[in-house]
C-alpha cells in the first residue's frame, strides 16, 4: 500500500496571496499541492489557469503539482497545464471526449495521468482506464465549490477500485476528494485510499502541523 499523502487544495488558500498560501504547504514539508482548475461549465465555479501554476513555479514553489482538470473539454488544454508546471494531471471521464488518448497526452507531456469519477458516476466507467492511469480520484462531493458535507456513501466505491487494483496488480495512487477531514480519512483508508485533498479543514486548522501529523499516521 502507498504511504499516505495529504494535497491542501490551493482554491481554499488566500486568493490574493496564493503564492504564501503554497508556501505554507511546503514549509510543513508536504509533498503535493492540489489545484482546482474550474471552468464554470462543467462545474458551477471558476478558479484559475495555467498562468496561476506558471506564477507559482516562478515564485519557486517546488511542490508536486496534482492537478484536477473540471473542465468540459480538458483534452483541449492539457499540454497548456503540463507547460506550466503539473507534474500530475487528472481529467474527468463524464465529458465526452476520447478519455484514453487524452490520458495517454498527458504522460506523453511528461506527467503522471489521472481520471476522476464524480459522486453520481459508478466506478465501472471508469474500469476499463485503469491500466492507462497514475491516479484515481473519486469525488466525495459533488465537485464546484469548497466546504461540502462528506459522502460516506462514496466509501464501497473506493473499496471496489481498490480491489480492482489488487487483483490487477496495478499500481495507482487512489486518491479522495471533497468534505475530507482526518475522522472520515481514516474511513477512506481502511477502505484502500492513498492520497487525501483537503482544502477548507486544512487552511482552517488552527494547528496545521497537528493536522498534517495526523495524516501522516492514517
Amino acid at each position: 500500500m502507498h504511504h499516505p499523502i495529504l494535497a491542501p487544495s490551493l482554491l481554499a488558500g488566500d486568493h490574493a496571496h496564493l503564492a504564501s498560501s503554497a508556501r505554507e504547504v511546503e514549509e510543513l514539508q508536504l509533498e503535493w499541492l492540489h489545484l482546482d482548475i474550474m471552468d464554470g461549465h462543467f462545474v458551477p465555479n471558476l478558479s484559475f489557469g495555467p498562468e496561476t501554476l506558471t506564477a507559482l513555479r516562478r515564485r519557486g514553489i517546488t511542490l508536486f503539482f496534482d492537478t484536477h482538470l473540471m473542465l468540459s473539454e480538458p483534452h483541449r488544454y492539457v499540454e497548456q497545464f503540463a507547460k506550466a508546471g503539473s507534474n500530475l494531471i487528472s481529467i474527468h471521464i463524464e465529458p465526452t471526449y476520447d478519455h484514453e488518448a487524452t490520458l495517454v497526452r498527458i504522460r506523453a507531456l511528461g506527467c503522471q495521468a489521472g481520471i476522476v469519477l464524480n459522486p453520481d458516476t459508478p466506478e465501472t466507467a471508469i474500469e476499463s482506464l485503469l491500466a492507462h492511469v497514475d491516479l484515481v480520484l473519486v469525488m466525495t462531493v459533488q465537485p464546484g465549490f469548497g466546504g461540502q458535507a462528506f459522502r460516506t456513501d462514496m466509501i464501497p466505491k473506493l473499496e471496489q477500485i481498490s480491489r480492482w487494483r489488487t487483483e490487477r496488480k496495478l499500481s495507482f495512487r487512489l486518491e479522495v476528494d471533497g468534505g475530507i477531514d482526518v475522522a472520515n480519512a481514516a474511513d477512506c483508508r481502511a477502505a484502500g485510499a492513498d492520497t487525501f485533498v483537503a482544502g477548507t479543514s486544512f487552511f482552517k486548522a488552527s494547528d496545521r502541523r497537528a493536522y498534517a501529523n495526523a495524516f501522516a499516521a492514517l
